[in-house]
């Protein structure tokens, strides 16, 4: 891959200095910072184009939408991420109305978020599926008062693969049924075996079927997945 020019938003600027050095050796270079949506903003504006835009949300109040929607509206070719340490229904919303592209935790590992963030360069959308269903499924009051969710984070795009999983589908099948490229089912693959702390194909199938993933699939895929190893 080659390099992507990031932005870094967050208003801790130890947090921001780590982030850069984990990066160091990765295609996303820190090329900008700032401490808070509306520095950002105002850098924007001045000319700032970056392809990649890391951002930290604060409140999750109207203000914070607002700004996100308006760096949005600067920046409509550049993939805009959620980088928090919080799962907020009511920041997931603001960053679904504001077209984000990802909405990840800072306790990723450095290499599931560079993993994540090549996904989201090639046009996937990354959000953690256990918060995005509680919004679908209109779990969540009014307010956007937060709600008790799994911290695994897989995307709804590493979903579909376990379950292809599951059903002892080959690379070349998923690539197929998904209508992506072989390539980003391997990506995909990578990031989802990281976080689930899956080594093999068998194990993140069987995995799966531990939480509730397929669970009307027989057993016997699980031994299809693992002849697909």
């Amino acid at each position: 891959m080659d390099s992507v020019r990031a932005f870094l938003i967050d208003s801790n600027k130890l947090f921001r200095e780590g982030l850069k050095r984990l990066l160091d050796d990765s295609p996303f270079q820190i090329v900008a910072e700032a401490g808070n949506l509306r520095e950002a903003l105002g850098s924007v504006e001045n000319g700032i184009r970056p392809q990649l835009v890391l951002l930290d949300l604060q409140n999750g109040g109207d203000e914070e939408a607002d700004g996100m929607r308006r760096l949005r509206a600067l920046l409509p070719e550049t993939r805009l991420v959620i980088l928090t340490s919080d799962l907020c229904t009511r920041r997931l919303a603001n960053a679904l109305e504001a077209g984000a592209d990802g909405y990840l935790m800072k306790d990723l590992s450095s290499d599931a978020l560079a993993q994540s963030l090549k996904l989201v360069m090639m046009g996937e959308k990354v959000f953690p599926t256990h918060l995005a269903a509680l919004l679908i499924s209109g779990r969540v009051n009014g307010n956007g008062t937060e709600m008790p969710v799994s911290r695994k984070g897989l995307s709804q795009r590493e979903v579909q693969i376990l379950r292809c999983l599951l059903n002892g589908d080959s690379n070349k099948m998923i690539a197929n049924h998904l209508n992506i490229t072989e390539a980003t089912v391997k990506v995909h693959l990578k990031s989802l075996l990281r976080k689930i702390n899956a080594s093999n194909r068998t194990q993140a199938a069987i995995w799966a079927l531990n939480n509730g993933i397929g669970g009307e699939l027989a057993g016997a895929n699980v031994v299809a997945a693992a002849a697909n190893q």
